[in-house]
């Protein structure tokens, strides 16, 4: 992973080179940032840049054999810790799943997810190991991490532990790591990754230098889509105020999201305000039959309808994220009969059934619920 392959966030990639550079980079990292910011790749980048042997100014060179096997994810020096699941408590089933454990190469797994989702989050990772058991970071892990550590460097470079979830750790687990967080063995590196430092011990946390990572601007989700094929420029340009700089909900939105999401949207409203019941029904069916992911993106593209509305009222059109082709659809639907108090609770409705389709709430269900729900709010006196 290089810096240059991930987009925008140039302050963020320069305060860190520069640290390396000055010889101020922390022993201890902690990378935190909302879902689908890029967390993890700054934490491999920076990795891949302190071993580089022939750094640029700003990147690694990706050429020498060191950057070559952190592309791969192999390097020797380069461990990595991430939530599993639970083995069994008792003593004969714990046998058997230490004999299974063999058949199961948990890091192998970790590899191909970090690759093909790079800004994947817990639940990617639960359904890429296909475990229905939680996941934590056990106590056992932390030994081995100390043990791991103990070790020389293979390469005379960084001994380096990346930690994904930290926040999953058992509380005995991260007990068992303050030592050598606070007295680490010479040129020792510790890179966690975490959508919820909140939640960590703060002996952890007071042990760790913090490195916030903002989400992407809509400018950068745009660049990123074109840039790597997912989507042609006008899809990018929908697609990015519904993503609100979330990378994963963007690559996801660029694989269902329809051009005519917004068209989709307010059709479905007229419905609505109508209470046309056989065109909500036929509506409600068709839509059970796509994808989760289309149906979120039609719920996010709902939202975004409101915010763009509110915004609207408010004026302050130069907030409005939306593309000239939507921005009539925006300003009628705006001014019509709807206040800011609806339109408020039109939000909070539209959030809401995105939260229950991404927990795998019936659809037809929801969407026929979701209609009289919106046409009670619109038709209000």
């Amino acid at each position: 992973m290089l810096f240059s392959s991930i987009p925008g966030l140039e302050e963020t990639k320069g305060k860190l080179v520069n640290a390396i550079k000055k010889d101020h980079l922390a022993h201890a990292l902690l990378f935190h940032g909302k879902e689908g910011s890029p967390t993890l790749s700054l934490a491999l980048a920076l990795a891949t840049y302190v071993n580089c042997t022939q750094p640029g100014e700003s990147d690694s060179c990706g050429t020498c054999p060191s950057c070559l096997k952190m592309e791969k994810l192999i390097h020797p020096d380069l461990n990595f810790v991430m939530p599993l699941p639970a083995p069994p408590k008792s003593k004969e089933k714990e046998k058997e799943a230490d004999a299974n454990e063999d058949k199961v190469d948990h890091l192998a797994s970790w590899r191909s997810f970090v690759r093909e989702k790079t800004y994947g989050n817990f639940p990617d990772w639960n359904a890429h190991l296909g475990s229905k058991k939680p996941l934590s970071i056990s106590k056992n892990a932390a030994r081995q991490i100390v043990k791991t550590l103990s070790l020389k460097s293979f390469e005379g470079g960084y001994k380096m532990m990346l930690i994904w979830a930290p926040e999953t750790m058992h509380p005995s687990a991260a007990n068992a790591l303050l030592k050598i967080l606070e007295e680490p063995p010479a040129k020792t590196l510790f890179l966690m990754v975490s959508q919820h430092p909140e939640t960590l011990l703060t002996t952890i946390l007071s042990r760790t230098q913090k490195i916030h990572v903002r989400s992407f601007s809509d400018e950068e989700v745009q660049n990123y889509l074109i840039r790597s094929g997912l989507s042609s420029t006008v899809a990018a340009q929908q697609i990015a105020p519904l993503a609100d700089g979330n990378l994963r909900e963007a690559i996801q939105l660029s694989q269902n999201v329809a051009d005519k999401n917004t068209l989709l949207f307010r059709d479905w409203l007229r419905d609505c305000y109508a209470v046309d019941i056989p065109a909500l029904l036929r509506f409600s069916e068709q839509l059970s039959f796509t994808g989760k992911e289309a149906q979120k993106s039609l719920l996010l593209t709902g939202v975004n309808v409101i915010r763009e509305s509110l915004l609207n009222r408010a004026q302050v059109p130069e907030l409005m994220r939306t593309d000239e082709a939507d921005r009539e659809f925006i300003v009628k639907f705006s001014s019509s009969v709807l206040t800011d108090e609806k339109l408020s609770k039109l939000y909070t409705l539209l959030n809401e059934a995105h939260y229950h389709i991404e927990r795998n709430a019936n659809a037809k269900i929801l969407f026929l619920d979701l209609a009289f729900s919106l046409a009670r709010i619109i038709k209000a006196g």
